[in-house]
């Protein structure tokens, strides 16, 4: 296996990563506007990713930046191509993340208020936005022969890209419905737990139109028919366990299974993708693999070595940290804490 590859690799595994731990982030924030009644069920909420959401953004950081240095000309593309969308993103990020000191801080209620509904929007704008940008991506982008994309609007937007963005945050919400109820007590989990469950229906009907639509606006099924059809079994029957655990309330269980529904959801884009990073709606010969987009193998060897030497350090921090903050988030805890 040479560095592209594992390169390749290492950047899914970001990827995967980040909707792991980020997706329920995202799902939590959502769920203050859906599931509480009051400041203090807000809080409460909150008060269940307060100590992990700063560093698991960090894995997205990351991604980006393993695929400016492993594949620059990759970056270089899909970076210039999607600046507006990106540019959104950043500031929904920078708007959440404020959020989360600013409705601390404000005196009157309206404006606490204010910043709750910018947390809301800050965790529901990026995960619909980065589905929007990776099946538009997987679907094809006017990309010419010297690398440079040309998107409109109407690139980015089709029905294929908005049902792959309405997927990707409904999995999200999901994700964080079901990390509300293993970390939280009293009438919010409860609530977590009954939405959950409504919604598992409709993702069953969302999964099979964006698998449809993936048989027909990519190559995918064409090119790799057995392993994408494994794939998207997988997916579905994941999903079927996931709703089986939050029925039966196995908390730890149903928040491990939402993960990996997102993680496959992503394990097939990638896969679909490769050896391909871009794909060009002009002409196919136009598309990006991963040799076209690689640095030099100098800078590959030296980045692997970097990566492996610190990213033990990193995976045994964050799994401390979630050690450390295992214990359920009442209400009375975020009173006293207030």
């Amino acid at each position: 296996m040479n560095l592209q590859i594992i390169w390749f690799i290492l950047i899914a595994v970001l990827f995967i990563g980040f909707f792991f731990l980020e997706g329920f982030d995202f799902g939590v924030g959502i769920a203050t506007r859906l599931i509480t009644k009051d400041r203090s069920e807000r809080n409460q909420l909150i008060g269940t990713i307060a100590p992990f959401w700063d560093g698991n953004e960090v894995w997205l950081l990351s991604a980006g930046g393993a695929i400016f240095a492993a594949f620059p000309h990759w970056y270089a593309t899909m970076f210039s191509g999607y600046y507006i969308p990106l540019t959104i993103v950043l500031l929904a990020l920078i708007l959440r993340g404020v959020s989360f000191e600013f409705r601390m801080k404000m005196h009157s209620e309206r404006a606490r208020n204010l910043w709750d509904w910018f947390l809301f929007i800050g965790s529901l704008l990026p995960p619909f936005l980065l589905g929007v940008l990776f099946t538009s991506l997987v679907k094809g982008m006017p990309i010419d022969e010297n690398m440079t994309m040309y998107a409109g609007f109407w690139d980015y937007i089709s029905l294929y890209s908005v049902v792959g963005g309405v997927a990707v945050t409904l999995l999200c919400l999901l994700h964080g419905l079901n990390f509300i109820s293993l970390r939280t007590n009293g009438i919010v989990r409860t609530r977590a737990s009954e939405l959950s469950n409504k919604l598992y229906y409709l993702l069953y009907a969302g999964l099979a139109i964006f698998v449809l639509l993936t048989i027909f606006n990519t190559d995918f099924y064409k090119d790799k028919t057995a392993l994408m059809i494994l794939l998207s079994v997988a997916i579905v029957i994941i999903s079927t366990i996931t709703h089986s655990c939050v029925i039966r309330r196995k908390e730890a269980f149903a928040f491990l299974f939402s993960g990996l529904s997102l993680c496959m959801v992503v394990v097939l884009l990638f896969s679909g993708l490769f050896p391909r990073v871009t794909v060009s709606s002009i002409d196919p010969s136009y598309s990006m693999d991963i040799y076209m987009a690689s640095s030099s193998p100098y800078t590959l060897k030296l980045m692997t070595i970097v990566a492996f030497c610190i990213l033990p350090f990193v995976l045994a921090y964050q799994g401390w940290s979630y050690y450390i903050f295992r214990k359920r988030v009442s209400k009375a805890d975020r009173i006293n804490n207030q």
